[in-house]
Protein backbone atom coordinates (compact mmCIF):
# COMPACT_ATOMS: atom_id res chain seq x y z
CA UNK A 1 0.00 0.00 0.00
CA UNK A 2 1.52 3.24 -1.00
CA UNK A 3 1.13 6.54 0.52
CA UNK A 4 2.28 8.79 -2.51
CA UNK A 5 -0.69 11.10 -3.78
CA UNK A 6 -3.07 13.18 -1.32
CA UNK A 7 -6.23 13.60 -3.15
CA UNK A 8 -7.58 15.37 0.10
CA UNK A 9 -6.67 16.62 3.63
CA UNK A 10 -9.48 17.18 5.68
CA UNK A 11 -9.47 18.05 9.21
CA UNK A 12 -7.32 16.10 11.20
CA UNK A 13 -6.91 12.81 8.10
CA UNK A 14 -4.77 12.60 5.14
CA UNK A 15 -6.42 11.14 2.17
CA UNK A 16 -4.57 8.87 -0.47
CA UNK A 17 -4.93 7.15 -3.08
CA UNK A 18 -3.27 4.06 -4.23
CA UNK A 19 -4.44 2.35 -7.54
CA UNK A 20 -8.12 1.81 -7.28
CA UNK A 21 -8.61 2.29 -3.51
CA UNK A 22 -8.46 5.24 -1.33
CA UNK A 23 -6.83 5.18 2.13
CA UNK A 24 -8.26 7.66 4.92
CA UNK A 25 -5.56 7.83 7.27
CA UNK A 26 -6.79 9.59 10.53
CA UNK A 27 -4.27 11.85 13.15
CA UNK A 28 -3.14 10.17 16.40
CA UNK A 29 -5.73 12.18 18.09
CA UNK A 30 -8.59 9.77 16.60
CA UNK A 31 -10.21 7.47 18.78
CA UNK A 32 -10.19 3.88 17.74
CA UNK A 33 -13.68 3.31 18.53
CA UNK A 34 -14.37 6.12 16.52
CA UNK A 35 -13.00 5.08 13.23
CA UNK A 36 -14.18 1.90 13.67
CA UNK A 37 -17.31 3.26 13.95
CA UNK A 38 -17.12 4.90 10.42
CA UNK A 39 -16.58 2.07 8.79
CA UNK A 40 -19.30 0.39 10.34
CA UNK A 41 -21.60 2.58 9.50
CA UNK A 42 -20.47 2.90 6.00
CA UNK A 43 -20.52 -0.86 5.84
CA UNK A 44 -23.64 -1.10 7.08
CA UNK A 45 -25.17 1.68 4.10
CA UNK A 46 -23.72 -0.67 2.05
CA UNK A 47 -26.63 -2.81 1.91
CA UNK A 48 -29.13 -0.07 0.32
CA UNK A 49 -29.15 0.69 -2.80
CA UNK A 50 -26.99 4.26 -2.72
CA UNK A 51 -24.00 4.42 -4.79
CA UNK A 52 -21.26 4.44 -2.21
CA UNK A 53 -17.55 3.36 -1.78
CA UNK A 54 -17.33 -0.12 -0.69
CA UNK A 55 -14.99 -1.02 2.65
CA UNK A 56 -12.28 -2.60 1.73
CA UNK A 57 -10.60 -2.58 5.38
CA UNK A 58 -9.78 -0.98 8.35
CA UNK A 59 -5.84 -1.07 9.57
CA UNK A 60 -2.77 0.30 11.07
CA UNK A 61 -0.83 2.55 9.25
CA UNK A 62 2.26 3.75 10.29
CA UNK A 63 1.02 3.51 13.73
CA UNK A 64 -2.68 5.32 12.99
CA UNK A 65 -5.87 3.97 12.04
CA UNK A 66 -7.08 4.04 8.19
CA UNK A 67 -9.77 3.00 5.96
CA UNK A 68 -9.44 1.29 3.05
CA UNK A 69 -12.17 2.18 0.44
CA UNK A 70 -13.14 2.09 -3.11
CA UNK A 71 -11.60 4.76 -5.15
CA UNK A 72 -14.35 6.31 -7.10
CA UNK A 73 -13.46 8.19 -10.30
CA UNK A 74 -14.93 11.49 -10.96
CA UNK A 75 -15.50 14.97 -9.71
CA UNK A 76 -17.47 16.43 -6.65
CA UNK A 77 -20.45 17.69 -7.01
CA UNK A 78 -18.71 20.88 -5.32
CA UNK A 79 -16.11 21.14 -8.09
CA UNK A 80 -18.91 20.65 -10.24
CA UNK A 81 -20.67 23.86 -9.20
CA UNK A 82 -17.57 25.98 -9.18
CA UNK A 83 -16.94 25.15 -12.62
CA UNK A 84 -19.97 25.69 -14.12
CA UNK A 85 -21.83 28.59 -12.32
CA UNK A 86 -24.97 28.45 -14.68
CA UNK A 87 -25.66 25.38 -13.79
CA UNK A 88 -25.81 25.80 -10.56
CA UNK A 89 -29.77 25.56 -10.47
CA UNK A 90 -29.56 22.29 -12.02
CA UNK A 91 -26.91 20.59 -9.79
CA UNK A 92 -29.48 21.59 -6.62
CA UNK A 93 -31.85 19.79 -8.21
CA UNK A 94 -29.91 16.98 -8.01
CA UNK A 95 -28.20 17.50 -5.01
CA UNK A 96 -31.98 17.69 -3.26
CA UNK A 97 -32.89 14.47 -5.28
CA UNK A 98 -30.28 12.33 -3.91
CA UNK A 99 -30.62 13.58 -0.45
CA UNK A 100 -34.31 12.46 -0.99
CA UNK A 101 -33.24 9.50 -2.21
CA UNK A 102 -31.03 8.89 0.79
CA UNK A 103 -34.01 9.71 3.05
CA UNK A 104 -36.20 7.04 1.66
CA UNK A 105 -33.50 3.72 2.50
CA UNK A 106 -33.97 2.44 5.78
CA UNK A 107 -30.53 1.31 8.16
CA UNK A 108 -32.07 -0.48 11.43
CA UNK A 109 -28.65 -0.97 12.89
CA UNK A 110 -27.15 2.51 12.88
CA UNK A 111 -27.55 4.62 15.75
CA UNK A 112 -30.47 7.03 16.56
CA UNK A 113 -29.67 10.83 14.94
CA UNK A 114 -31.87 12.23 18.46
CA UNK A 115 -29.29 10.65 20.61
CA UNK A 116 -26.31 12.02 18.62
CA UNK A 117 -27.98 15.40 19.08
CA UNK A 118 -28.70 15.01 22.66
CA UNK A 119 -25.23 13.90 23.66
CA UNK A 120 -23.80 17.06 21.87
CA UNK A 121 -26.06 19.59 23.26
CA UNK A 122 -25.02 17.91 26.98
CA UNK A 123 -21.04 18.08 25.80
CA UNK A 124 -21.66 21.82 24.77
CA UNK A 125 -20.53 24.58 27.01
CA UNK A 126 -24.01 26.47 26.98
CA UNK A 127 -25.62 27.60 29.65
CA UNK A 128 -27.74 24.88 31.84
CA UNK A 129 -31.13 27.04 30.98
CA UNK A 130 -30.55 26.70 27.05
CA UNK A 131 -29.69 23.46 26.97
CA UNK A 132 -32.99 22.60 29.22
CA UNK A 133 -35.08 24.89 26.16
CA UNK A 134 -32.93 22.88 23.84
CA UNK A 135 -33.48 19.33 24.88
CA UNK A 136 -37.30 20.07 25.34
CA UNK A 137 -37.38 21.22 22.01
CA UNK A 138 -35.66 17.98 20.76
CA UNK A 139 -38.15 15.79 22.91
CA UNK A 140 -41.26 17.42 21.17
CA UNK A 141 -40.03 16.64 17.52
CA UNK A 142 -41.42 13.52 15.58
CA UNK A 143 -39.42 10.54 16.16
CA UNK A 144 -38.65 8.95 12.35
CA UNK A 145 -36.19 5.75 11.30
CA UNK A 146 -34.96 7.78 7.93
CA UNK A 147 -31.52 6.80 6.82
CA UNK A 148 -29.60 10.68 7.83
CA UNK A 149 -26.16 11.49 6.16
CA UNK A 150 -25.22 13.80 9.15
CA UNK A 151 -22.69 15.98 6.59
CA UNK A 152 -24.55 15.76 3.04
CA UNK A 153 -22.76 19.07 1.69
CA UNK A 154 -21.75 18.96 -2.61
CA UNK A 155 -17.78 18.02 -1.35
CA UNK A 156 -19.24 14.73 -0.21
CA UNK A 157 -20.73 13.75 -3.63
CA UNK A 158 -18.50 12.44 -6.49
CA UNK A 159 -19.89 12.16 -10.37
CA UNK A 160 -18.88 9.36 -12.15
CA UNK A 161 -18.07 10.20 -16.23
CA UNK A 162 -22.01 8.44 -16.52
CA UNK A 163 -23.76 10.89 -14.30
CA UNK A 164 -23.80 8.39 -11.55
CA UNK A 165 -23.32 9.82 -7.87
CA UNK A 166 -21.70 8.84 -5.09
CA UNK A 167 -22.09 9.49 -1.60
CA UNK A 168 -19.00 10.02 0.72
CA UNK A 169 -18.05 10.19 4.32
CA UNK A 170 -20.89 8.15 6.29
CA UNK A 171 -18.89 8.74 9.89
CA UNK A 172 -22.17 11.04 10.80
CA UNK A 173 -24.49 8.23 9.69
CA UNK A 174 -27.52 7.80 11.76
CA UNK A 175 -31.49 6.75 11.13
CA UNK A 176 -33.52 9.53 12.79
CA UNK A 177 -36.19 12.54 10.72
CA UNK A 178 -34.92 13.72 7.42
CA UNK A 179 -35.89 17.81 8.64
CA UNK A 180 -32.87 17.49 10.92
CA UNK A 181 -30.88 16.08 8.01
CA UNK A 182 -32.01 18.94 6.03
CA UNK A 183 -31.44 21.57 8.90
CA UNK A 184 -28.11 20.25 9.26
CA UNK A 185 -27.10 20.66 5.37
CA UNK A 186 -28.78 24.34 5.38
CA UNK A 187 -26.47 24.96 8.28
CA UNK A 188 -23.72 23.86 6.20
CA UNK A 189 -24.57 25.96 3.33
CA UNK A 190 -25.00 29.24 5.24
CA UNK A 191 -21.58 28.71 6.94
CA UNK A 192 -19.82 27.40 3.64
CA UNK A 193 -19.29 28.89 0.45
CA UNK A 194 -23.06 27.83 -0.50
CA UNK A 195 -24.61 31.23 0.99
CA UNK A 196 -26.28 32.25 -1.92
CA UNK A 197 -28.06 28.73 -2.13
CA UNK A 198 -28.97 28.38 1.24
CA UNK A 199 -32.41 29.37 1.27
CA UNK A 200 -33.08 27.93 -2.23
CA UNK A 201 -31.65 24.52 -1.38
CA UNK A 202 -34.32 25.11 2.05
CA UNK A 203 -37.47 26.24 -0.28
CA UNK A 204 -36.37 23.49 -2.97
CA UNK A 205 -36.38 20.77 -0.30
CA UNK A 206 -39.80 21.71 1.39
CA UNK A 207 -41.30 22.02 -2.10
CA UNK A 208 -40.18 18.95 -3.22
CA UNK A 209 -41.12 17.23 0.25
CA UNK A 210 -44.63 19.13 1.01
CA UNK A 211 -42.98 20.07 4.14
CA UNK A 212 -43.14 23.66 5.51
CA UNK A 213 -40.64 25.29 6.23
CA UNK A 214 -41.29 26.31 9.51
CA UNK A 215 -41.37 22.72 10.57
CA UNK A 216 -37.45 22.30 9.38
CA UNK A 217 -36.36 25.61 10.89
CA UNK A 218 -37.35 24.50 14.26
CA UNK A 219 -34.17 21.65 14.08
CA UNK A 220 -32.03 24.73 13.31
CA UNK A 221 -31.27 25.17 16.90
CA UNK A 222 -30.97 21.71 17.42
CA UNK A 223 -28.49 20.95 15.11
CA UNK A 224 -26.50 24.50 15.30
CA UNK A 225 -26.15 23.71 19.45
CA UNK A 226 -24.26 20.05 18.33
CA UNK A 227 -22.19 22.06 15.87
CA UNK A 228 -20.34 24.32 17.98
CA UNK A 229 -17.77 21.51 19.21
CA UNK A 230 -16.31 20.92 15.85
CA UNK A 231 -16.75 24.90 14.59
CA UNK A 232 -14.46 27.19 13.75
CA UNK A 233 -14.21 30.35 15.48
CA UNK A 234 -15.50 32.53 13.01
CA UNK A 235 -18.42 30.49 12.66
CA UNK A 236 -19.16 30.15 16.56
CA UNK A 237 -21.59 33.88 16.31
CA UNK A 238 -23.91 32.74 14.14
CA UNK A 239 -24.42 29.42 15.30
CA UNK A 240 -25.07 30.65 18.69
CA UNK A 241 -27.61 33.10 17.15
CA UNK A 242 -29.24 30.36 15.58
CA UNK A 243 -28.97 28.43 19.08
CA UNK A 244 -30.58 31.21 20.98
CA UNK A 245 -33.41 31.79 18.73
CA UNK A 246 -34.54 28.52 20.64
CA UNK A 247 -35.12 30.84 23.46
CA UNK A 248 -37.75 32.51 21.72
CA UNK A 249 -40.71 30.08 21.56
Amino acid sequence: MKLDVIIAKPNHKTVYRDGDVVIKVFDECFDKADVLNEALNQARVEKSPLHIPRVRGVELVDGKWAIISDYIQGKTLDSLMQEHPENRGDYLGQFVDLQRLTHSQACPLLGRFRDKLHQKINASDLDVHLRYALHTRLETMPTHTKLCHGDFNPKNIIMTEDGTPYILDWSHAAQGNASADVAQTYLLFSLGAYREEAEKYLNLFCKMNDVTKRYVTKWIPIVAASQLGRCKPEEKPLLMKWVESVREE
